[in-house]
Order: C-alpha cells, then sequence, then structure tokens
C-alpha cells in the first residue's frame, strides 16, 4: 500500500489502469481525455516516442479542465517487427494482430506521465515489457475472439486475462495491463 497523501487525476477512461490504481490503494479521481488528445500516429515516431508523446498529450488536455491537480495520464502499444499495434478496430484486425505476434516475441510500452499542475513541468517516462506468445492455431485465435476479451486492448490481447500463451521474459506485468506501477511509484515520489 503506498503511503502517498495527495489524491491523484486519473486522465484515462481505462478500466484496468482504474483497478490497478484502486488494487494498489491510491485514492483518485478520473477525468477523461477528449479523443483529440488520444489520437495520432506521426510518422517516424518510434513506439516509445509515441506513448510518450500521447500519454503528456492527455494529461495536457485533462490539465485544461482542473484546478490544482497532480495528473496521471498514460498511454500502451504493443510492438511487434517494427510495427505498432494499438487498439483493434473490429475482429478482423483483432486476428491480424494475433497471427503477427503467434510465436514471437513482442515488447509493450507505455508512456507515463506524471504532472504537478500548476506548480511543476510535466515528467514523462516510457516503460518497456518483452513478451512471448505461443504459436497460435487459427482454432485458438477463433476462441479468444469468441470471447470479446481482445476489445479495448492494444496488441488485442489482455496480459491480465490469464491465458497460457502469453508469458513476460522481462520487465513489469503491470506495464503489459496498462500501466506500470512500479514506475508510477517511482515517478510519485517527489511529489509524496
Amino acid at each position: 500500500m503506498p503511503t502517498f497523501p495527495n489524491k491523484l487525476t486519473l486522465a484515462s477512461g481505462s478500466p484496468r489502469r482504474r483497478s490497478l490504481l484502486t488494487e494498489y490503494g491510491y485514492d483518485f479521481e478520473i477525468l477523461v481525455p477528449s479523443e483529440e488528445a488520444e489520437c495520432g500516429v506521426c510518422s517516424g515516431e518510434s513506439p516509445p516516442e509515441l506513448v510518450a508523446r500521447l500519454a503528456y498529450q492527455k494529461a495536457l488536455d485533462v490539465s485544461t479542465r482542473t484546478g490544482p491537480a497532480l495528473i496521471v495520464a498514460c498511454d500502451t502499444v504493443a510492438e511487434c517487427h517494427g510495427r505498432v499495434l494499438g487498439k483493434p478496430k473490429d475482429d478482423q484486425h483483432a486476428r491480424e494482430m494475433l497471427k503477427l505476434l503467434s510465436g514471437r516475441e513482442h515488447r509493450v510500452y507505455s508512456g507515463l506521465c506524471v504532472w504537478k499542475v500548476p506548480e511543476q513541468e510535466p515528467a514523462v517516462e516510457v516503460d518497456r515489457t518483452t513478451l512471448r506468445m505461443d504459436e497460435l492455431s487459427d482454432k485458438q485465435i477463433d476462441e479468444y475472439l469468441a470471447t470479446g476479451l481482445w476489445e479495448g486492448k492494444a496488441g488485442a490481447f489482455g496480459y491480465q486475462d490469464g491465458f497460457p500463451w502469453l508469458q513476460v521474459v522481462e520487465g513489469s506485468e503491470t506495464n503489459v495491463v496498462g500501466l506500470p506501477m512500479e514506475l508510477l511509484e517511482r515517478m510519485l515520489k517527489p511529489h509524496a
């Protein structure tokens, strides 16, 4: 349990981020960023640059609609062989992502922005976790897609769903879920 006196403002509508903050004992309120703050892939951006920029954009958007606050914003993508995998548009898009990831190592990046508004400048850092997905048959992919658990998840999978065909090789498990709690704790220390 964190000994953290300040209430956080979570700049996210993600139920997974909400669940992690609750599980770790943080006091927080939610202010969802506008859709404009949550999109925009720029050509030439690496996955770490993309998630860092999007986390900052979300925090900036929320900062314009709140008074003094300690804002936490995060953005997460998966990357495999140089291809950025955000949230799938539909089940066909999810199938394409799972076929790409099947039998391969890939990475999940989260950009995390912690910003004490208005006193301080925003701090932005990136966490990376390496995973390996077992080779999946078409039948396994069909069964997984039928669950609907892929919806709204970067890379079309949820590590927290506990499927045995996905393993963390190196890095934070909470990063894969959508909020790197170890990094968050370190970034919040100056504000405690």
